[in-house]
């Protein structure tokens, strides 16, 4: 089948079917006399395996381990489990960082009355003066998810989100102020 046939047939894109043969992910397909890519029915099992674990969030070195392993019939089941045993602790370990990002903003939104003053806790967090007055350091602060430097965590996605994720990477300066050599673009300061 052609490229167009096997990204049907797998739900990977054929740009993406292209890359993953340039990484070697899968083989170099075969080529027809005029050139095209030819894709087996075995090249698109391989896809929709590759394209399940990409479901998971695995990343592609681990889907090649993985990919490997599958292909080795020989293969000890503890490498495969030990894979996903590691995937499963990096995701509990960003569902706890996304958790203390939520409850750290909820903890503000709760503290900001939301009326006709301009006051507010959670303009003042992001501002870097979030510690003094109104209350607005939430209680728990530092606590699950934040690491000794203050911040939470290694900032969850920050090239896989395409530059949405440094807001995403910075809730801890909610509460807490941001060391000097942090220096990220979010310290524009509009008065």
């Amino acid at each position: 089948m052609n490229i167009g046939e096997a990204s049907r047939a797998s739900g990977v894109s054929a740009k993406m079917l292209r890359y993953y043969e340039e990484i070697g992910l899968i083989p170099k397909a075969g080529r027809t006399g005029a050139g095209y890519r030819v894709y087996s029915a075995a090249d698109v099992h391989t896809l929709r395996f590759i394209r399940r674990a990409r479901d998971l969030g695995l990343p592609i070195e681990r889907i090649k381990l993985l990919v490997g392993l599958w292909h080795d019939r020989q293969r000890p089941s503890r490498e495969v489990k030990r894979i996903a045993e590691q995937h499963v602790a990096e995701l509990d370990a960003k569902i706890a960082e996304l958790t203390a990002m939520r409850n750290s903003l909820q903890e503000l939104a709760d503290a900001c009355h939301g009326d006709h003053r301009p006051e507010c806790p959670i303009l003042e967090a992001f501002e870097g003066g979030g510690h003094g007055g109104h209350g607005a350091a939430p209680a728990g602060q530092g606590a699950a998810g934040a690491m000794p430097d203050g911040h939470a965590g290694h900032g969850a996605g920050h090239a896989e989100h395409g530059g949405v994720a440094t807001s995403q990477a910075e809730p801890s300066r909610l509460t807490q102020p941001a060391p000097a050599a942090r220096g990220r673009s979010g310290h524009a300061h509009h008065h």
